[in-house]
């Protein structure tokens, strides 16, 4: 079930654009329940997008509290944002900032098959620099690789306002 979006005006759905989005921000906020407290950890992450799903990678330590956390409950939501601009108004009310974001839930799957652990390391690496990487059993014997298996996703973008835009073309010619 997907949820919708306040201020349909800043809804994005051409999946370009939404792709764009997750190759430019490089951090993940990814929220759980601990039992009956939130909690939210900023992480470096990867994707795929095959056949009109979406999968983020994360890594991490092998043992700590996000992943008693997350077998507790594989219940995840997440927000990635990015092209963040702070823009000045007349009045406080004006004042804003510019951005781009994704956000979505699903649940968490930790990887235990080497091979598996091996792909999520490398798109997670793709994403972060853009580079091919490859992984042996022995390097990813050494940490935790989940996924997160999402179940549905929205895009937004808040342009700079039409003013601000048209003064930085000004100042650029």
């Amino acid at each position: 079930m997907k949820q919708g979006i306040t201020m349909r005006e800043r809804e994005v759905t051409d999946i370009n654009e939404i792709l764009r989005i997750l190759d430019t921000a490089k951090i993940v906020h990814l929220g759980m329940a601990d039992g009956d407290e939130p909690y939210v950890v900023p992480m470096n992450y990867g994707y795929t997008y095959l056949d009109g799903k979406l999968m983020l990678y994360m890594h991490g330590a092998t043992t700590g509290r996000k992943l008693d956390v997350m077998r507790a409950n594989p219940k995840v939501f997440f927000e990635i944002d990015c092209d963040l601009e702070p823009f000045e108004g007349s009045v406080a009310c004006q004042y804003g900032i510019s951005y781009s974001s994704v956000m979505g839930r699903g649940t968490a799957e930790i990887l235990d098959n080497p091979q598996d652990k091996m792909a999520g390391l490398t798109y997670l690496m793709k994403t972060q620099t853009g580079k091919d990487f490859e992984f042996n059993e022995r390097l990813v014997s050494a940490v935790s690789v989940f996924r997160i298996n999402v179940t549905d996703f929205t895009a937004k973008h808040r342009p700079l306002p039409i003013a601000i835009q048209k003064a930085k073309e000004n100042d650029n010619d």
